[in-house]
């Protein structure tokens, strides 16, 4: 039997298309990928577990529209049963000798263009450690491409300075068709799981929560202090996602 011999050169150009390929499988599946809550915001707990006098002030802003400033029937403020502060709560719980400063720059009625154009001054001023972003429920006003423009615009200013993000999807709405994958908040949601991939950040679905209390045989007015705006109920389900994001 007549056994064909393969140049060198032929070998090696076939190992190497044989390892290209399989890098290729390997990266391919994580090109896109949400942040891992086991490690994204470990430096941030291993901070907020220090004790005096090794101890600095944590600082996490929470931007957005009316739902992290706290309205619930409007004009009514219910500053203390809305998820910022149910956050700085639950940390507190969890971090008896962090201290903690949870800063709230959200404005009723704003989309996230306006919020792109104070992020500078009004957000990255404090020097956060961590900043989430809400504001899908306004956005549609605005559509898609005008907010992920505002959106990206804010992911690197923040991720310049070494500032960890946590997007939101937004809370329920009354008005919408929740399992209608076309109405706009839905769009809205899928956007910013999208981005939250694309830019390997921190997301806290509160959308799919909201839907899964719906499909779980409740109703989204248990959720809802008015037509958009959640109740403390709502409140407590989207603080809880975004604890999670803390290794305790």
């Amino acid at each position: 039997m007549k056994v064909r011999k393969i140049p060198a050169a032929g070998v090696l150009l076939s190992v190497l298309a044989g390892l290209l390929s399989i890098c290729v499988l390997v990266q391919e599946p994580n090109a896109g990928y949400i942040a891992d809550k086991k490690t994204y915001l470990a430096d941030v707990s291993g901070l907020l577990k220090k004790q005096f006098p090794a101890n600095r002030t944590v600082t996490i802003v929470c931007h957005g529209h009316s739902v992290p400033a706290g309205y619930f029937k409007t004009p009514v403020v219910d500053t203390f049963n809305a998820y910022p502060h149910l956050l700085h709560k639950g940390l507190k719980n969890c971090f008896p000798f962090a201290v903690i400063n949870v800063i709230v720059t959200a404005i009723s009625g704003e989309t996230s263009e306006r919020g792109a154009a104070r992020f500078e001054k009004d957000v990255l001023l404090h020097n956060p450690d961590v900043v989430t972003i809400d504001y899908a429920l306004n956005d549609r006003e605005i559509g898609l491409e005008r907010t992920k423009t505002s959106l990206v615009f804010m992911i690197g200013k923040a991720k310049a300075k070494g500032i960890k993000i946590i997007l939101l999807t937004p809370t329920g709405d009354m008005n919408a068709r929740l399992d209608d994958p076309k109405d706009p908040l839905n769009k809205q949601a899928e956007l910013i799981r999208g981005l939250a991939k694309e830019q390997h950040i921190g997301l806290v679905d509160s959308l799919a929560v909201f839907q899964s209390y719906v499909k779980g045989g409740g109703q989204l007015q248990d959720l809802m202090s008015q037509w958009n705006h959640p109740n403390r109920k709502g409140h407590d389900l989207v603080a809880e996602k975004l604890l999670d994001w803390f290794p305790k």
